[in-house]
């Protein structure tokens, strides 16, 4: 078979009639068009045999009334970050950046946003955004440099689990859609995220509203150590740490919707909650490994 059956994408690059006789010849005397198309049909070649993300291989699911899907343009990413906006700062008063959008509407948006996959969920009627998650892939929190989490928490402890452990992030409902539906299809979305690349571990911080100084979080961690804290060898240590031994911790407290939801497929807690003030929320960080995942729950999610 002939060698140059099938060129190199390099080949212009070596093309006697490409080459700037009035220079010195070679790589550097090429004209830029020669440089810019080959630099192109590398781009091309390296996309078209790139494995497809986690992301690219989740398909949209319909249930009950909804789609849920991974966002596949800016746009969608947008809708996503004004739900979060309108949650997060509208209804619980956290103290966001100063972000817009193109249509100068008010948007929650951070570092971390580009280099996440954002699980969104459709309201077939309305067709708006009316749950969402993002999910940080480890080979993006490595490009990055740390996790989320890390902001408010040492996780030294987790490092040997990096390799293969994806972090949850910025999870919201709208108000009038806080059903078991929902929250349902948002962690089927996960799960088959977790499939397809082959991911073992995730971590995520379920937050709890500080506007009673922090009692109820200090009393629903009393409650969850007991039964639900990881062991020693999984346990983190917050960075600026709720004073649960200042607080009231004999509070009749019922864990919120997303700290059950994670407890139900057999998560666990991995410390003492965080304080963060830029939410004013106690935050605990959890740890769901599949291998530990609730057999129902497992089944459910995978068919097994």
């Amino acid at each position: 078979m002939a060698k140059d059956r099938f060129p190199s994408p390099l080949a212009a690059l070596f093309a006697p009639a490409e080459v700037n006789r009035g220079g010195a010849g070679g790589l550097l005397s090429l004209p830029r068009r020669v440089i810019d198309g080959t630099r192109s049909r590398l781009q091309e070649t390296r996309a078209k045999f790139a494995r497809p993300s986690a992301a690219q291989r989740v398909e949209a699911h319909d249930a009950h009334g909804f789609t849920v899907s991974f966002a596949r343009t800016p746009a969608e990413v947008r809708e996503a970050q004004r739900l979060r906006y309108k949650v997060f700062a509208e209804e619980m008063g956290a103290g966001l950046a100063h972000v817009v959008d193109e249509e100068g509407r008010r948007i929650d948006q951070d570092m971390f946003d580009r280099h996440c996959d954002h699980l969104i969920v459709r309201d077939n009627k309305t067709l708006q955004v009316i749950g969402t998650y993002r999910i940080l892939a480890p080979h993006a929190a490595k490009k990055i440099g740390c996790y989320y989490s890390e902001s408010e928490f040492f996780l030294t402890r987790l490092a040997h689990l990096r390799h293969n452990m994806v972090e949850l992030g910025r999870s919201c409902v709208h108000q009038d859609y806080r059903s078991g539906a929902v929250i349902m299809l948002l962690w089927k979305g996960i799960a088959e995220y977790m499939r397809a690349g082959g991911y073992e571990h995730l971590i995520g911080c379920a937050s709890i509203s500080m506007r009673d100084g922090g009692h109820q979080a200090a009393s629903l961690y009393r409650a969850l150590e007991g039964k639900h804290l990881a062991p020693a060898e999984y346990q983190i240590f917050p960075r600026l740490a709720l004073p649960i031994e200042k607080l009231d911790t004999s509070l009749e407290v019922e864990a919120p919707p997303l700290v059950k939801g994670y407890l139900r497929v057999g998560a666990m807690i991995c410390g003492a909650p965080a304080w963060d003030p830029d939410f004013n929320s106690a935050d605990f960080l959890m740890l769901l490994s599949l291998s530990r995942m609730n057999p129902r729950y497992r089944k459910h999610f995978f068919g097994e």
